[in-house]
């Protein structure tokens, strides 16, 4: 049963959705006005990018004998699958969240390339990090910046996140898909990024 529970954890919080619950997120505590149909057409626009163009991107490469899971067991399969990302996320930046339009989901992306390319040089030097960790520390630290940017109390919402961020580690831990060196180095990997570029944004 707790095996299960620890399995579900893993595919419910896949670093594939982290991009866009952020993005959410800003969109809901964001004291900006920003009209509807810009923040629908980016929803969409990102949706597209960050969930369903991987997840057709995975099955290609699937198919082709590139991949073996989803869940990138070995270092060498992750290369490919992360240079593709890192592609996707420079679309992104250059076409969907451009610096003069909404500057923290811009570096937030920025930071997401970042931690991405380091996923991937380390993947080309047969080490993985955690990509589950990468995505919900980045995530985690992101909601920090808001909160000071913004002003507003989420305190809830970081406990909350603290608890989902304990509970992927043991999750990674309990199927025996990292180590604890690996869980860590995925931590920092997601985290630094998101908090070196908060000085330009914060």
């Amino acid at each position: 049963m707790m095996n299960k529970i620890l399995k579900s954890i893993s595919f419910v919080f896949h670093p594939l959705i982290m991009p866009l619950l952020g993005v959410i997120f800003y969109f809901s505590k964001s004291p900006r006005f920003i009209p509807q149909e810009i923040i629908q057409a980016k929803l969409v626009s990102l949706s597209i990018l960050t969930i369903i163009l991987p997840i057709l991107l995975y099955f290609l490469l699937k198919t082709l004998g590139k991949v073996k899971s989803i869940y990138m067991p070995t270092a060498q399969e992750r290369i490919l699958p992360l240079a593709l990302n890192c592609i996707v996320v420079i679309v992104i930046l250059q076409r969907i969240l451009t610096p003069n339009q909404i500057v923290e989901l811009y570096y937030f992306f920025l930071g997401i390339l970042i931690s991405s390319m380091t996923c991937l040089m380390l993947a080309v030097f047969k080490f993985k990090a955690s990509i589950h960790m990468m995505g919900i520390s980045g995530l985690f630290m992101f909601f920090i910046a808001l909160s000071i940017h913004f002003s507003i109390n989420i305190n809830g919402t970081l406990a909350l996140m603290s608890i989902i961020t304990g509970a992927i580690a043991t999750s990674r831990l309990h199927v025996n898909a990292h180590t604890y060196l690996e869980l860590i180095l995925g931590l920092f990997v997601g985290m630094l990024p998101q908090l070196l570029l908060v000085n330009y944004w914060l």
